[in-house]
């Protein structure tokens, strides 16, 4: 919810701020370097008022720190090891892709001919939605899971990437490139937005947090975001060659005529849409995998939860009954000690 109120705000202050210029600088610098200014501050603040959880580790010696090292390549290989990670990371790796296509959806909705305040509501109730799906995502999952642990999660998941298809087809394709119909593109950017967001909430990071032991729970959501952020950035790129090369979209100057305009709209959405339509397919269709991996490797890391836990039980037990029997022979020798001065 924080990341996507960040987003509504950063997004819809960078849309009002670009057409505007300040003592010669243009607006989109000034956004730029606002931003810049904010995350000094930030980092300035958390360095004198932040407080470190765990003071120890300041004394850890090279020794331990190459250790921990060492430990966390060992998570990191058994992460990598487990089938369910491999095929979340893998509808990860596609359902990215869609996100990152849709940075597009301000530019194409000035091109459609809104107004620079029109689009910033537009996209922040969109990105509202995203929110809001967040959530619903989380608070639906847990009990549809009580219901169907094996399945319940990965339909749902399955729900929300393939409701991309028919609502961004509306979106982009159906409506018509007229600012006419700002409420109906409003309404469709909401409910899209509120549709395609359950993933990570109802499906991915629980099923994280169950096929994984706890202290490899970092690991394994590190090493997921890693894999998604190399391959999203490949979309932006993809999205300009298809609008360019194959659906005609042209580079203009800032006297466009609005028909041309209207052109470019018309193949900035046939580019997105195809960047949306066919990674979300094939992400809809990777989560089917899980159906047969997720209750494997669920039931896989509870044996490993118990093993661990009988021999942690066990050096306890190991311990206590060293301790009682020291005590024991304790007792005896000053019994023994006390008898022999009573004779003597």
């Amino acid at each position: 919810m924080t990341c996507n109120l960040g987003s509504i705000l950063g997004g819809s202050f960078g849309v009002l701020l670009a057409p505007v210029t300040f003592l010669g600088v243009a607006g989109w610098r000034l956004a730029f370097h606002s931003v810049a200014v904010i995350s000094v501050a930030l980092g300035v603040l958390m360095w004198l008022f932040a407080a470190d959880p765990s003071p120890a580790a300041k004394c850890k010696t090279a020794a331990s720190a190459g250790e921990e090292a060492k430990e966390l390549l060992q998570h990191a290989r058994r992460v990598l090891g487990v089938t369910t990670f491999q095929i979340i990371v893998a509808q990860g790796i596609a359902g990215s892709i869609p996100w990152s296509a849709l940075n597009f959806s301000a530019m194409w909705l000035e091109l459609v001919g809104f107004t620079n305040w029109q689009t910033s509501v537009i996209t922040g109730l969109y990105l509202f939605a995203t929110a809001l799906g967040a959530l619903f995502g989380g608070l639906v999952g847990d009990p549809v899971a009580r219901r169907f642990p094996n399945t319940g999660r990965i339909a749902l998941a399955q729900i929300s990437s393939a409701s991309a298809l028919p609502l961004g087809a509306i979106l982009l394709l159906a409506l018509p490139n007229d600012p006419s119909t700002g409420v109906a593109h409003a309404v469709t950017f909401f409910v899209m937005g509120f549709a395609i967001s359950w993933n990570a909430s109802s499906t991915n990071n629980p099923i994280f947090a169950e096929i994984v032991p706890e202290k490899a729970r970092t690991t394994v959501y590190a090493l997921d975001k890693c894999f998604e952020a190399v391959f999203a950035s490949f979309a932006s790129p993809i999205v300009g060659v298809l609008a360019e090369r194959v659906f005609g979209y042209k580079p203009v100057s800032s006297d466009t005529s609005v028909d041309t305009d209207r052109e470019n709209a018309a193949a900035l959405a046939k580019a997105v849409y195809t960047e949306i339509a066919v990674p979300m397919a094939i992400c809809c269709l990777t989560y089917t995998f899980l159906y047969y991996t997720y209750p494997r490797d669920r039931e896989r890391a509870r044996k490993d939860l118990l093993m661990a836990s009988d021999d942690h039980l066990g050096g306890e037990a190991n311990d206590n009954e060293s301790s009682a029997v020291h005590t024991l022979v304790d007792e005896e020798s000053s019994v023994s000690s006390l008898n022999q001065r009573l004779i003597s």
